[in-house]
């Protein structure tokens, strides 16, 4: 057996077909309960067949699921896996640290494997060029995600509002029209009134960029899909893996988007911490980059994508 089979399932998961990638997902989510479950409660769960089931056992070396479970559960009793924190009662402070920083640290680099670049830099480019942007957050930590990327877009020079009340969020949805971006961010992604807002908004000729896990209702209707799986936390469902996880996916965004609308956006900043020195407020920031050409002499603000550089 691998020694780090969790990782192996992990790699696997980035170039396996849709059907298995799910499965391989489950088993990420929660290895404990798929070492209960049968042949048949698990491809009903993944909404797949049995013999996908051992198809995809075999993609990862065992003859069948029985060998399968055999060896994660060898390797689950051996705890300290890095992309599946198991703290015990009896973990010492250090232990407890250590597993879960190990954890953290697992969930964030996740985020590179799980991206789909082609369908990010898509929904970058719709982003940088609407009108107007609605950001919808269904949840305490989905609505706090839901004001950090507004306020970050906002400070690039795009028009952004992130709307908490779900009536509010259908009447944006109603006012949204083509050329609009709607960014809904979920991770159980099936909250009804989300989903009633979201709708509202694709029949005005909006585009839906979604930040949550493949395979919900919220998916299914995305124009843009940022899918992102990550284990449910033990003590509360959305925890901190989503929270960092949404988080990088939200920084990646903003850091995108920032290059594809080039030079206005860094001359928008700069502004923007210039009117703060005057009143004395953030003043402790980091020097912006340029993105103008250095022998030009020329801070233009022509917003051109093809600019190089990252936001700071």
């Amino acid at each position: 057996m691998s020694p780090c089979l969790l990782q192996k399932i992990a790699a696997l998961r980035g170039h396996a077909p849709a059907t298995r990638r799910t499965i391989l997902e489950l088993i990420l989510e929660d290895p404990d309960r798929v070492l209960q479950e049968s042949f048949e409660q698990l491809a009903e769960r993944s909404r797949s067949s049995v013999p996908t089931i051992m198809r995809t056992c075999r993609d990862l070396g065992f003859a069948g699921l029985r060998e399968f479970k055999l060896a994660l559960a060898q390797e689950l009793a051996l705890g300290g896996s890095p992309l599946h924190r198991r703290v015990s009662i009896e973990d010492a402070t250090d232990a407890v640290v250590d597993k879960i920083a190990r954890s953290a640290a697992a969930s964030v680099s996740g985020v590179r494997g799980q991206l789909d670049v082609p369908v990010l830099d898509a929904a970058v480019a719709a982003i940088a060029a609407a009108p107007h942007v609605d950001l919808y957050g269904a949840g305490a930590t989905s609505w706090f995600m839901a004001c950090d990327l507004q306020a970050r877009l906002f400070r690039l020079g795009l028009s952004a509002t992130a709307w908490a009340d779900y009536h509010l969020q259908q009447v944006a949805g109603a006012a949204q029209r083509p050329g609009g971006v709607v960014i809904a961010i979920s991770h159980v992604g099936g909250m009804p009134s989300l989903l009633d807002a979201v709708d509202i908004a694709r029949a005005q000729g909006a585009r839906l960029v979604a930040l949550t896990r493949p395979g919900t209702a919220l998916a299914a209707r995305a124009d843009f899909l940022l899918g992102l799986s990550v284990p449910d936390d033990a003590v509360m469902h959305v925890g901190i893996d989503a929270y960092l996880t949404h988080l990088t996916a939200i920084e990646i965004l903003t850091v995108l988007v920032a290059q594809r609308r080039g030079a206005s956006a860094v001359q928008r900043l700069q502004r923007t911490r210039e009117a703060f020195r005057r009143h004395g407020i953030d003043t402790a920031v980091h020097p912006l980059q340029s993105w103008d050409d250095p022998d030009s002499g020329d801070n233009g603000d022509s917003g051109d994508g093809d600019a190089k550089g990252a936001a700071a």
